[in-house]
């Protein structure tokens, strides 16, 4: 055999080109790119309205007209725009993903252009079975009209028409709907979608005889008066978000072609909720729902504004994250924090009113920005054994800032702190305890130390040696009661007087508690390894007030038995004083505590009985 007709051939392969199932295509784009079958009609706005922008690129005085016309349950779409010849239809109708705008030297307007993908009439077939387009170019006034016509199943035909087919410049797209798909061409789904997606366009768009747009926008327009543009913006807001502000504040950033409005919410949310916003590009809307437009910090504000250099995702229903938004959200950022820095300045009323609702949103803020938090010291509120105040009125108050890190640790010390003349603040709110620790850095002087057991136990009067030395055998029965609950008991005299006992712990003491815990359930392995994360954090203390009635009484008892079932029954009623979770072994403890003084209260002499 010839060696050379034993090797592989070296020809080139011959090329290929994919083939698309336009079906599947337009099942893919329906259910998957496109949040609902609605945006068939912004693609139809956006490229009338590109089409008009390239014709005034070149023709500054042409018309800017775009029509719609519902009926029957077919749409047809006039527009002035540049139009196409019969190249331009087999280039760029025919082929997907390709876009009008990339050619003929206009890639560098592109910014001017809504359409940025090339998907175009495309997205008509998600709710038309035959899309078929008339246009007769701007730009070669002396080419025939040219028709274009595709069906869902992929077929397309193109065909020259005679000259008075269409006698102006432009394109008219015809729609006939597909099976179950009527509503969506019907003429009030056909306005109300118009109006919704083009009431900003800069361009006579109309359904009918009806003007859709709505301009200038409604933070643009002229009012007679402050109190008046304010009443006018609470009416967009309710009419487009459904509720009346607090205030409004206006997003005006023209480096980034950015003006809108931000309205402040009414009631309180969860920080943890992701805000929408309403964003148009050139007057179009882009989306109901961009959630990454702002800050986090500023979910108390819904937005609407419109842009011209945000970019948008493919499927045009949201923003793409980029240097650009970034920078756009932090100059957003900026005006919302300018305005509430306004507010502190010159209107301390509708401040006040605005963090009496939204005082998490600002404490997010003040956590990261230190102007922020002195700007705020004033105004944000905090629970304190003295009431409701800011952190500037507590701290002239007391010259140290005494604060707790959870609520259950606020509500252990918070009634004897008060007593002892100790100032203590409830860290334990979403921010809080990062706020106060954050206080000596801008107001100098001030000392700031977190509340833990041994603090306020310091602050509680000792008992005399001698009465404690002749209590010793009731403490060594209420200790030793206590000592498998890793509880500690100690004497002390303090106010009120109301309070027999005070249960004290620290985290360190609850992390102990918890390794113990999980030591004594676990197999032989987990506990050897527990074991030896056993650390040496103070145990939980109860402490008695000796002053109270209730402890001198107990404390006279001679029955051992009797003792330990009133230490427990104290220790529960701490532990539930304090609202802290109870574990099995406390509800356990509790239980039998109560048995045994109901055992205790009705227990009776049988002697006595006899003798009735």
């Amino acid at each position: 055999m010839d060696s050379q007709t034993s090797q592989p051939s070296q020809a080139s392969p011959s090329p290929h080109t994919f083939q698309v199932d336009l079906r599947g295509l337009v099942d893919l784009l329906s259910h998957h790119l496109y949040s609902s079958p609605k945006v068939y009609l912004r693609e139809l706005l956006q490229n009338a309205v590109d089409a008009i922008t390239a014709r005034r690129a070149e023709q500054p005085d042409a018309p800017a007209t775009v029509r719609l016309y519902a009926e029957g349950g077919t749409l047809r779409v006039e527009d002035s725009g540049v139009g196409l010849t019969e190249s331009d239809v087999h280039s760029l109708l025919a082929t997907i993903g390709r876009s009008s705008k990339r050619n003929d030297g206009l890639e560098s307007a592109r910014s001017d252009f809504l359409g940025q993908f090339g998907i175009g009439l495309l997205a008509c077939f998600v709710v038309a079975e035959r899309i078929r387009v008339v246009s007769r170019s701007a730009r070669t006034p002396d080419a025939a009209p040219v028709e274009w016509t595709a069906a869902d199943d992929g077929s397309y035909t193109v065909r020259t028409l005679p000259q008075e087919a269409r006698t102006e410049p432009g394109t008219t797209v015809h729609l006939v709907a597909r099976a179950g798909a009527g509503e969506w061409l019907s003429e009030e789904r056909v306005r109300s979608l118009a109006r919704d997606f083009g009431a900003l366009l800069p361009y006579d768009v109309r359904v009918g005889d009806e003007p859709i747009a709505d301009l200038p926008a409604p933070w643009d327009r002229p009012y007679p008066s402050p109190a008046g543009r304010r009443v006018a913006l609470a009416r967009h807001c309710h009419d487009l978000f459904g509720f009346t502000p607090l205030d409004s504040i206006d997003l005006d950033v023209p480096v980034a072609g950015i003006r809108g409005v931000a309205y402040v919410l009414p009631s309180a949310v969860s920080p943890a909720q992701r805000a929408s916003h309403r964003v148009h590009l050139k007057g179009m809307l882009l989306t109901e729902r961009a959630e990454q437009l702002l800050p986090d910090w500023a979910f108390f504000v819904r937005c609407v504004l419109d842009t011209d250099s945000l970019r948008p995702t493919a499927s045009r229903e949201s923003l793409y994250e980029d240097e650009t938004l970034a920078a756009v959200r932090e100059a957003l950022g900026e005006r919302i924090r300018s305005w509430l820095t306004g507010l502190a300045a010159g209107d301390p009323e509708r401040l006040a009113a605005f963090l009496s609702v939204h005082h998490l949103g600002v404490k997010s803020l003040a956590r990261h920005d230190a102007e922020m938090l002195r700007t705020m010291l004033p105004w944000l509120p905090f629970e304190t054994t003295d009431g409701r105040l800011s952190l500037e009125e507590f701290a002239q108050r007391h010259p140290v800032v005494h604060f707790t890190r959870t609520v259950e640790e606020y509500r252990q010390v918070a009634p004897i702190a008060s007593a002892q003349g100790v100032g203590v603040v409830n860290g334990g709110y979403t921010y809080d305890s990062e706020l106060i620790e954050a206080l000596p850095g801008v107001r100098p002087g001030t000392v700031v130390s977190e509340l833990d057991a041994d603090t306020v136990t310091a602050h509680l009067d000792a008992v005399d040696p001698a009465e404690e030395l002749a209590l010793s055998a009731f403490l060594g029965v209420a200790r030793a009661r206590l000592d498998p609950l890793n509880c500690d008991v100690v004497l002390r005299a303090f106010h009120p007087m109301s309070v027999p006992a005070l249960h004290l712990d620290d985290r360190a003491a609850r992390h102990e508690q918890a390794r113990a815990e999980a030591e004594e359930q676990a197999d032989d392995l987990w506990a050897g390894i527990l074991g030896s994360l056993r650390g040496s954090a103070p145990r939980a203390r109860l402490v008695l007030n000796h002053l109270n009635p209730l402890i001198r009484r107990i404390s006279s008892l001679g029955e051992p038995d009797l003792i330990g079932t009133a230490t427990e029954s104290l220790y529960g009623q701490a532990l539930l004083m304090a609202q802290r979770p109870l574990r099995p072994a406390d509800s356990a403890l509790l239980n039998r505590a109560f048995i045994g003084l109901l055992e205790w209260a009705t227990h009776t002499d049988p002697g006595k009985d006899d003798r009735r």
